[in-house]
């Protein structure tokens, strides 16, 4: 089970790192999203993100120090350009729209379409409704989201970064998923070695899905795969 805390905390060994992406229109609470996450905070007088930001937050999920390092990006269109390299390596992402704003709903398919054909095909992703806190104006209602990421294969869950309802539940749900694909891959990789034993995996690099930075826990040179 994973387990919070880690906010700033440096001093322990990072045993993976996992790049998320947070996209969705702008003004939807990406960013009060991840700084609720990152910093457990949260600001009445946000401003419009401009170009890219990242924040990081080392959890400890079944016993492994995993270092989040959430990527946050302006919505705006006029920042298209920066989407190679702001997917490049990620194996989450967080699709963003708020409950009370219909079009940022609408535009979802569109979002998901570019990550798709951004970022790799075995990238995690969860669908986020946002700003539950404004159910009184929610336009948006729980179900369509909900058939929605049934279809498209989604996680969904909806969020108040306000209130910190469902945030913490959300980076978890995503980095879990992650974590638990990269240790069936090391599993996998290791039976393929002929030996079953797991303790071999120490010290191993193993880049998966995708480009994810998996560091190796000892710089036993005995152990590293090329």
């Amino acid at each position: 089970m994973a387990s919070g805390g880690g906010y700033g905390d440096t001093s322990q060994k990072i045993d993976y790192v996992f790049k998320v992406v947070l996209i969705g229109d702008s003004a939807v609470g990406k960013s009060q999203i991840l700084s609720r996450f990152a910093r457990n905070e949260f600001s009445l007088d946000s401003k419009a993100t401009i170009g890219v930001e990242f924040q990081t937050r080392t959890l400890v999920i079944e016993h492994k120090s995993v270092k989040a390092q959430i990527w946050d990006t302006a919505g705006q269109e006029r920042y298209r350009a920066v989407t190679s390299a702001y997917y490049r390596g990620a194996v989450g992402a967080m699709l963003v729209y708020d409950i009370t704003k219909r079009q940022t709903f609408d535009h979802i398919p569109r979002w998901l379409e570019e990550l798709r054909n951004h970022a790799d095909k075995n990238i995690v992703i969860i669908l986020i409704g946002n700003k539950t806190d404004l159910e009184n104006q929610r336009a948006v209602p729980t179900e369509d989201a909900k058939e929605f990421a049934q279809k498209e294969g989604l996680f969904f869950l909806e969020t108040s970064a306000l209130e910190s309802t469902n945030v913490e539940n959300a980076f978890l749900t995503v980095l879990t998923e992650i974590f638990n694909i990269v240790n069936k891959k090391n599993l996998a990789a290791d039976e393929n070695q002929g030996n079953g034993n797991p303790a071999s995996l120490t010290g191993k690099k193993i880049i998966v899905p995708g480009p994810a930075q998996v560091i190796p826990e000892k710089n036993k040179m005995c152990c590293t795969s090329s």
